[in-house]
């Protein structure tokens, strides 16, 4: 049997210097690469060998091992302006990597820290930092979301998106107050006219700080999409021009509180043009009357006589204007076009609010019998 050597004092010694002289040349190592903080274009050659030993002999276990075995999703969001050292942070505080610093050597000396962009991602904790850098290069490109309700008029369409996606009011209507839009549905509006009843209520997706014109060219697209179609299928089912149409929608839209109801409010209103009698749409005449501070609405609540009389210079005021006004007066969704395109078949001259408050109305062909349906 052979026996076991024992290291003599001297050599014990020398082992345990060259060990320690390793371990001190790591830390040294370890020290030197971390303040490397310069992108991958700005590195030197000797800065991007310093670090590719380091993570080879050093770190590679660590970047090739995923910091658990969970798989479930997360949503990680790199936000505009962040630097690679933010990013590394970030990960390690949401429990995605377990050191921050090695992510950012890792792609930066892999070229890959120029191609991470703000977005949305979707990361796991399963997966390791070769992996999580990978992703990080296709990006879904943040988005915000915003609903334009329908019946509303082009100021607060305006305002809404002021509100809610922060674009300057003045910029949106500056810009909507203009029809020289290069879209085959705006080809025949009147000189001077604005894209009131155009901006077609709908929920948009849109990129993070859309301008006023992102917003106003997604929603032409939309009325292009949904709406023009629908216009060019009406022909010979109606004698009505699509801006027509287009604006006796609005008046139904204003009109309408039940959805059920638009068919036959469109009734009414298209047989009075055919006998030539005055619409008198108590819509047309708010809209003709403008904001009202008092009650800060754009729509005045109670009309009065006298309002009713107003001359307004636009010509929408039904009740002094008897025709249809010259454009939409608010943005009216599918159901209310098409209802005037396909209305009700009634012999219907008149209609009022039931007296219930449900919203419902109540619907007349002569002057008399309407008169007995008004609430007391």
């Amino acid at each position: 049997m052979r026996k076991q050597q024992k290291l003599s004092p001297v050599k014990l010694v020398i082992f345990l210097a060259a060990i320690a002289a390793l371990v001190y040349a790591a830390s040294i190592l370890s020290q030197q690469v971390k303040g490397i903080n310069a992108s991958s274009s700005r590195m030197t050659s000797l800065d991007k060998t310093v670090i590719g030993v380091y993570l080879d002999l050093l770190r590679s276990n660590d970047i090739s091992r995923p910091l658990s075995n969970d798989p479930t999703p997360q949503t990680f969001v790199v936000s505009p302006g962040e630097s690679v050292s933010d990013i590394g942070r970030q990960l390690q505080q949401e429990g995605l990597v377990k050191d921050g610093d090695l992510f950012r050597m890792y792609v930066r000396v892999n070229g890959l820290d120029s191609s991470i962009n703000a977005g949305q991602f979707t990361l796991r904790p399963n997966m390791n930092i070769p992996e999580i850098a990978q992703t990080l290069q296709r990006a879904l490109a943040l988005e915000t979301q915003v609903t334009i309700p329908e019946g509303k008029r082009l100021e607060e369409v305006a305002e809404l998106l002021q509100e809610k996606v922060n674009i300057n009011s003045d910029d949106f209507i500056r810009l909507a107050r203009r029809a020289d839009y290069s879209y085959p549905f705006l080809k025949d509006l009147p000189d001077g006219a604005s894209l009131e009843g155009y901006l077609f209520p709908d929920t948009y997706r849109l990129p993070q700080n859309p301008t006023a014109q992102d917003v106003l060219l997604k929603m032409l697209d939309d009325y292009g999409a949904k709406v023009a179609p629908l216009m060019e299928s009406a022909k010979g089912a109606t004698n009505l021009t699509p801006r027509q149409i287009l604006t006796l929608a609005s008046i139904v839209e204003r009109e309408a509180v039940v959805p059920s109801e638009r068919p036959m409010i469109a009734s009414v209103y298209l047989n009075r043009m055919k006998i030539g009698m005055a619409l008198q749409a108590d819509p047309t005449t708010q809209y003709a009357l403008g904001y009202q501070p008092d009650q800060k609405s754009w729509w005045k609540k109670g009309l009065t006589l006298d309002d009713l009389k107003y001359a307004d210079p636009g010509g929408y005021n039904t009740y002094v204007n008897p025709e249809l006004p010259p454009g939409p007066i608010a943005s009216p969704g599918l159901s209310s076009i098409e209802a005037v395109i396909t209305p009700a078949q009634t012999d219907y001259l008149y209609f009022v609010a039931s007296c219930n408050g449900d919203g419902t109305h109540q619907f007349s062909k002569t002057f008399e019998e309407h008169q007995t349906k008004l609430c007391q």
